[in-house]
């Protein structure tokens, strides 16, 4: 490939530059508020940008799953890995040992089964392993309902054999900044009044990324939207266009009308995920096109009045939520600007377990 006119399509694009840029933003951000910045992968699912990440002055990773962090870790560079999400199963659990062995690793919990089953898994480890309480405070996912719960799980780690426990760690509701403040407070003036020091508070989510300082006692933000960012970003004011890394190229496969064409990019590449908006995507330098519906293969562009497309024409899309679009492909081409890189493999891809 030399040209954009020989990438066959659909093709997800990632512009590097654009994405160093977004990366160097946001660490800046985090340096000048006194945080540590730990980016979330399942948004790349690439190990050179995960990397460059830490390259930047990100502390660690965020990682969803046990295989996605294997897929980084065998990539190498990365030392410090968090994992934010209940760890069930004996299965899981010896991978999770063996996990440890290979990098600084820290889990969360939200209940005493996933304690016992940690405990049990780490009772004879040479080194305990960091538990931080996974807390509620407001999106109503995982996570204990009050600071006083915290602190009793809390205390339920510590006593555990093989486990230490490491702190707390939240993902809140879309403007949920100051309950984050609030719940935090509270929970850690129970957890030190009952002996135990909170020496990591993690929170995250990348429509309030900007607002991480207004919750001073948070000491690490995990954000992963943001080295890409996409259009539920853009119309929340978070970004603008021109920061959106990932992109998808499509092709005009038909014109069956004049206010109406298809293109080859369904919901197999661009996800039926519309995070509250209308329509499936911004087409770049197009805003009078609506994605309007989206079949497996198929997208459907309409307009107010003719669509000025052409078979064979092709246009570029900012998807609503980009984390998904990485795990719908097997590799994604790096660009710069209008210059291409070439192929990058898209190593964590379906890596859910």
């Amino acid at each position: 490939m030399t040209a954009f006119a020989d990438i066959d399509t659909p093709a997800v694009l990632v512009d590097l530059d654009v994405a160093e840029a977004n990366v160097s933003r946001f660490q800046a951000y985090c340096d000048l508020h006194g945080f540590r910045n730990r980016p979330h992968i399942k948004t790349h699912k690439l190990p050179v940008l995960a990397k460059l990440q830490t390259a930047a002055g990100a502390a660690g990773i965020t990682c969803q799953k046990i295989s996605e962090a294997e897929a980084m870790i065998a990539e190498g560079g990365v030392t410090d890995v968090l994992l934010t999400y209940n760890i069930v199963g004996s299965a899981k659990l010896a991978r999770l040992r063996a996990l440890a062995g290979r990098v600084r690793l820290s889990v969360v919990a939200d209940s005493g089964e996933v304690v016992k089953g940690l405990g049990a898994a780490f009772a004879d480890a040479p080194d305990p392993l960091t538990v931080l309480v996974e807390c509620d405070t407001g999106a109503h996912r995982c996570g204990v309902a009050s600071p006083a719960a915290a602190r009793d799980l809390a205390l339920e780690i510590e006593a555990t054999d093989g486990l230490r426990f490491g702190g707390l760690m939240t993902y809140p509701p879309v403007g949920g900044t100051a309950a984050v403040q609030a719940f935090m407070v509270e929970a850690t003036g129970l957890c030190e009044a009952a002996g135990l020091p909170v020496e990591r508070i993690s929170s995250g989510g990348a429509p309030d990324m900007w607002r991480a300082h207004e919750a001073p006692i948070v000491t690490e933000y995990r954000t992963g939207t943001y080295v890409y960012n996409d259009r539920s970003l853009v119309e929340r004011g978070v970004c603008t266009w021109a920061d959106c890394a990932l992109t998808v190229l499509a092709t005009v496969v038909s014109v069956p009308a004049p206010d109406r064409a298809v293109i080859d990019a369904g919901t197999k590449v661009l996800t039926s995920d519309l995070l509250g908006l209308d329509g499936h995507g911004h087409v770049l330098g197009r805003p009078d096109l609506r994605i309007d519906q989206l079949s497996e293969e198929h997208g459907r562009l309409v307009a107010d009045g003719p669509v000025g497309l052409r078979v064979g024409d092709r246009v570029r899309i900012v998807p609503n939520h980009c984390c998904v679009v990485s795990n719908m492909v097997d590799s994604v081409v790096a660009v710069r600007g209008e210059r291409i890189e070439g192929p990058l493999a898209v190593a964590a891809r379906g890596q859910v377990r």
